[in-house]
């Protein structure tokens, strides 16, 4: 059975980006939101395996995002990998003080991406 990994982010290319990079692996399905609000949404109704989150969104952010994913009991096990360009130390502080499992600047490394896919979803 394939793991489902939800993509949370306001662009679309980055979305791409992620699928594009596991397209042939078929132990994985996809699904995206375009802002936390939506990410929370349906990450309540889907239950993802992982979840990949930009943090800088509209509607709500991916900090605020997380952390009422960690406050509700259906969700809060789930690995959270908070995605962003600020790599000041305030900004990781932030990102880990939410709750997320990984906290990883963009662009992504993609070895990187696979070890975490590696780690959490085998």
């Amino acid at each position: 059975m394939s793991k489902l990994i939800l993509l949370v982010d306001d662009s679309a290319t980055s979305r791409m980006h992620s699928r594009m990079l596991f397209g042939n692996c078929k132990d994985y399905e996809f699904i995206s939101a375009c802002d936390g609000k939506e990410g929370v949404e349906t990450a309540l109704e889907r239950k993802p395996d992982l979840i990949l989150m930009d943090v800088e969104m509209p509607r709500m952010s991916g900090i605020e995002a997380c952390r009422i994913l960690r406050e509700n009991a259906a969700t809060h096990k789930i690995p959270i990998v908070l995605l962003t360009m600020r790599s000041e130390a305030s900004a990781v502080k932030m990102g880990l003080d939410s709750g997320c499992t990984e906290y990883m600047l963009k662009p992504v490394n993609e070895e990187k991406l696979i070890a975490v896919f590696n780690k959490y979803l085998k």
